[in-house]
């Protein structure tokens, strides 16, 4: 179980506006999109960023989109990236982060 970073619930918020609906994106995040996620035992909040904001970015506020994105992260999260807009730059999902929340 790792917890989102401050960030993460930031976006999480602006992306999913209904409480119940974003609640139960926070504790899937948690529970099956964190630790668990190959190669991401050791992460910390704040590496599993890239990983959940592409998610977030990609479910477009759809429960359903979500649930596939959240189902890349545990086969191959690498493939989020390029379509989140991620994959050319490790910084990419930060600078849609300040872009989104400056917005």
């Amino acid at each position: 179980m790792l917890e989102l970073s401050e960030k993460t619930e930031t976006v999480l918020e602006n992306v999913f506006l209904d409480d119940a609906t974003r609640n139960h994106v926070r504790t899937t995040l948690i529970h099956k999109c964190g630790n668990n996620v190959p190669f991401c035992e050791d992460s910390s909040p704040e590496e599993m960023e890239r990983i959940r904001f592409s998610v977030l970015k990609l479910s477009k506020g759809d429960i359903n989109k979500f649930h596939e994105a959240v189902e890349l992260a545990n086969i191959d999260w690498r493939d989020l990236f390029m379509p989140a807009g991620f994959g050319h730059d490790t910084e990419a999902h930060m600078k849609w982060y300040e872009n989104r929340i400056t917005s």
